[in-house]
């Protein structure tokens, strides 16, 4: 192994690919490992093809590469999908009795697969009729195939665990391959061992099945595959690190800025945000209802789940939704109401691919003019881009911030990308987290008449919690006086229009440049990239590599959008001689915004919208092209299985 190990686990879904992905995870962890994992999976509950890519090394990473190293199958798809991304020098494990199967009878295999698969065959001159054929001629590119019986070993199992049913011990299959993957590449029993017991916890009967599962397949690799020709091995460290999801990050900063309530509605991938807070809440005695830190409530529907959100927060707490782009379509009128009100919610939307249901269960990047536009009318709203799992978890808590300062919705966008991406990182501080309430009142700082929506030169009012003893004021869907109270009268539209828009310059002119932009590398490149959210550790991770080939660029990733820190960006391009925008859309949205704002047009595009995020190797070959005057003004990435 050199400095990275890729490792890719495919089946079809309910077959142990997620487990088995994190417990390799894991193990790697706990030997001093850097990882970064990308989940994959399809839009149903179970059958159709998963995969799990993991990503480990000596050094820290954050971003994929296109090749894998070692591929992990529990079924024909997987070899069929994916046996050609593996580089010379690597291994694909599989089963000996799928070796037979014919490839154009794999049911689960698309017409639209077959048509892209057929293609890559007629380049290379070949015509593979089984998985065996095309085992064959995958091997002829130095690929080793480890061939095993996995139903034989399944037995061996199932002898010494005393169990003789063997359907009821199937999934141990995933775990089974685990062993003959560390196995072959010589990493330390122990490792594999602490992660399966951390993985499924207080349920000694599991652990102890699954640990056979693992010998067995172990000792199978050692006694069977000599020779393998790489080793995985360990590091050692005393840094304390955490292996996180990216919608975990999310839920633990929510915690970290003290969120009280969370509401939402099911919903890929956003509910698994809120189905992990649910695991933390502390119930009271005979589960009667949380007496913990947060409550989490889910609701009918997402119309419901904005508003009663909203609602908890005009009582003083902070308040938050989850959702993805068709929940975020329903909540646009109660978000518009919070706009009306100056409420400070928060709303975590998690892009998918889009329009309508899209592509449920694939990335997207696509929702960035639609968080800043929402609903009908004109209200200012700030919308927070996360770039990586880490940032996740910090701008989770400022979002808080941000609403209660300037008393107004904030939209905290997350791609899919992020959300089912997992990352070791160094313990994440929480006393980095400052909590600012803004102008938030009590009851002792109350004499004569109250004010809710009072005038004011930023255009932030006092705020009051509703409630409050002795206090009238009201909320309405209509037009207000300072008080509340509904109006229709042409110069009270006008100046409360003003006032709440008056909060975009207030928060424009407050929030430093460095919570709202990241600049990397050199001020005098005279390549500029700019992008926002995932593709930022792909990014990163390019520039590298052009590093090394002696070549200069920077990159400017834009956090806050809305608003827009227009006079530092126009600043960084006005010293480019070419500005690339890379995104996960099709019209390069941000691009597009930058423009307007500025005046400034970007030279190139890097772009992909397939429901796959970017790899630091095309982004790379993209950048490559441009830097050599031989790309296309837009170039689209098409890159993942």
């Amino acid at each position: 192994m050199g400095d990275d190990f890729i490792w890719m686990a495919g089946g079809p879904q309910g077959s142990g690919v997620d487990s088995s992905a994190n417990i390799f995870a894991r193990a790697c962890c706990y030997g001093g490992l850097h990882v970064y994992g990308k989940r994959e999976y399809s839009s149903n509950i179970k059958g159709l093809h998963s995969y799990f890519h993991i990503r480990v090394s000596r050094k820290e990473i954050g971003a994929l590469h296109d090749h894998v190293d070692m591929l992990c199958t529990f079924d024909a798809e997987s070899v069929v999908r994916h046996a050609w991304e593996v580089v010379p020098g690597g291994g694909i494990i599989c089963d000996t009795d799928m070796l037979g199967t014919k490839i154009s009878g794999i049911p689960s295999l698309s017409s639209s697969f077959f048509e892209e698969f057929n293609k890559t065959l007629d380049k290379k001159g070949i015509h593979p009729r089984t998985v065996g054929d095309l085992l064959s001629e995958v091997k002829k590119n130095n690929v080793r195939i480890y061939a095993l019986p996995y139903l034989e070993i399944l037995k061996e199992v199932g002898k010494e665990i005393g169990e003789e049913q063997l359907s009821r011990i199937t999934r141990i299959i995933n775990v089974i391959t685990l062993g003959v993957s560390f196995g072959i590449v010589n990493y330390e029993q122990k490792y594999a061992e602490k992660a399966i017991k951390m993985i499924f916890g207080k349920k000694p009967d599991i652990i102890s099945t699954n640990l056979v599962a693992l010998n067995k397949g172990y000792d199978y690799a050692r006694n069977n595959f000599k020779g393998a020709g790489f080793e995985l091995q360990t590091v050692e460290t005393n840094e304390e690190r955490i292996f996180l999801q990216g919608t975990q990050a999310v839920a633990l900063g929510k915690l970290a800025g003290g969120c009280r309530i969370q509401t939402y509605y099911p919903i890929t991938p956003a509910g698994d945000e809120s189905e992990y807070l649910e695991e933390k809440q502390i119930l009271e005695p005979e589960g009667k209802g949380p007496a913990g830190a947060i409550i989490v409530i889910q609701t009918e529907d997402e119309i419901a789940a904005i508003t009663m959100a909203t609602g908890a927060a005009l009582t003083g707490v902070r308040a938050a939704t989850s959702t993805s782009g068709p929940g975020f379509s329903l909540m646009a009128e109660g978000l518009g109401w919070a706009g009306m009100n100056e409420v400070p919610v928060v709303v975590n939307y998690y892009q998918r691919s889009a329009p309508s249901t899209g592509l449920p269960t694939r990335h997207g990047q696509d929702d960035l003019r639609f968080a800043i536009h929402a609903s009908h009318g004109e209200f200012p709203r700030i919308v927070l881009c996360s770039g990586d799992i880490e940032e996740c978890f910090y701008d989770a808590a400022q979002a808080f911030n941000y609403a209660e300062r300037y008393q107004t919705p904030v939209i905290h966008l997350i791609d899919k990308a992020l959300a089912n991406s997992n990352k070791s990182y160094k313990t994440f501080d929480p006393g980095r987290v400052r909590i600012d309430r803004g102008q938030l009142l009590t009851e002792a700082d109350i004499s004569g008449t109250y004010q809710r929506f009072k005038f004011t030169d930023s255009g932030i009012s006092p705020r009051l919690p509703i409630g409050t003893p002795g206090v009238i004021f009201w909320y309405t869907g209509n037009e207000h006086t300072e008080s509340g109270q509904k109006t229709e009268e042409p110069m009270m539209r006008t100046r409360m229009v003003a006032k709440r828009m008056k909060k975009l310059e207030t928060s424009d002119h407050e929030i430093p440049v460095e919570e709202r932009v990241n600049f990397f590398g050199d001020e005098d490149a005279p390549v500029t990239i700019v992008s926002w959210g995932s593709p930022k550790g792909a990014i990163l991770e390019a520039m590298d590599m052009l590093r090394r080939d002696g070549r200069k660029i920077n990159f400017l990733q834009v956090r806050i959008p809305h608003p827009l820190p227009k006079d530092y960006i126009e600043k960084v391009l006005n010293r480019a001689t070419k500005k690339i925008a890379v995104e996960g859309n099709y019209s390069g949205q941000l691009a597009g915004i930058i423009r307007e704002k500025t005046g400034i047009p970007m030279d190139y595009f890097i772009l992909k919208w397939n429901g796959r995020p970017m790899s630091a190797d095309e982004i790379y070959e993209a950048l490559l092209l441009i830097m050599q005057d031989k790309a296309q003004t837009r170039q689209v990435l098409t890159g993942g299985s």
